[in-house]
């Protein structure tokens, strides 16, 4: 039980890194708690454009020490979830 709670906790730490990156690196006017995790990062979710994709990919090499790659899946952009799922995964890779 104590590994399912680690893989929790690891969780709960990536969402809450990437709320806290993105709110900083993107001037988004809300607190951390405020963002749901399945708030989708574009269209009526956070509103964020390509420029903020950009910084998106340059907070995961800084924040996380990811690259992306172009053989990626790109919808690991669609929320906060997925951002997450792509790090974790990327990370245990």
């Amino acid at each position: 039980m104590t590994h399912v709670n680690e893989k929790i906790d690891e969780r709960k730490a990536v969402l809450f890194t990437i709320k806290t990156e993105i709110i900083q690196r993107l001037n988004i006017q809300r607190e951390e708690h405020q963002i749901d995790d399945d708030t989708p990062l574009f269209g009526n979710g956070l509103k964020l454009d390509s420029v903020d994709a950009t910084e998106i990919i340059v907070m995961l090499d800084k924040a996380f020490n990811i690259q992306v790659e172009e053989s990626d899946d790109p919808s690991y952009m669609r929320s906060i979830n997925s951002l997450a799922s792509f790090i974790i995964h990327k990370k245990t890779a």
